[in-house]
């Protein structure tokens, strides 16, 4: 349930598209070097002001454990979905594909064309981000997360502690 009460929240995000308020944009890039900076530039505005969210969430919850790679990490978790380009309904969409024949079916899709490859493609975003965030020279804890958030604890490598603020700032 909790799930599916931050996938009604998200969607209902989506509809306004603001980007996040100029302090908080300014907050954001001073946490991120600056190839990560260039890759959060080209989320969408409604991503950004969710990830700024996520990072505050995790800001406050973990005090000074929230270094700057754990910020990044909260920051970048969905870089991985600028690849596909998906606006609102596509992304509506790809989460009920996911749902109905289940993310093994992300990889062949990616490989195809047109929209069902933009939905492979969304449903493989923590690969890809992961691997854009390593390219970019980010930390290995910030590229962790991109990978693993959204597999269950058992299968983080991050500290539990900072995985379980990161997961619960994401989805509250």
């Amino acid at each position: 349930m909790a799930g599916t009460a931050h996938l009604v929240r998200r969607f209902a995000g989506s509809l306004w598209p603001a980007g996040p308020r100029a302090a908080d944009e300014a907050w954001a890039a001073a946490q991120l070097l600056p190839e990560e900076l260039a890759l959060w530039r080209r989320m969408p505005r409604a991503d950004r002001r969710h990830a700024v969210a996520v990072a505050r969430r995790v800001a406050a919850a973990l005090g000074e454990r929230a270094e700057r790679p754990v910020l990044a990490a909260a920051l970048l978790h969905d870089v991985g979905k600028i690849d596909a380009a998906l606006g609102t309904y596509g992304r509506v969409v790809a989460t009920l594909s996911a749902k109905v024949a289940g993310r093994e079916f992300a990889e062949a899709w990616s490989e195809t064309a047109g929209f069902t490859r933009r939905v492979g493609l969304y449903l493989r975003h923590a690969e890809i981000g992961a691997d854009r965030l390593a390219l970019a020279g980010s930390d290995e804890l910030t590229v962790a997360w991109a990978r693993e958030h959204h597999l269950p604890a058992d299968e983080w490598s991050v500290p539990r502690d900072i995985g379980d603020a990161l997961k619960a700032a994401d989805d509250d």
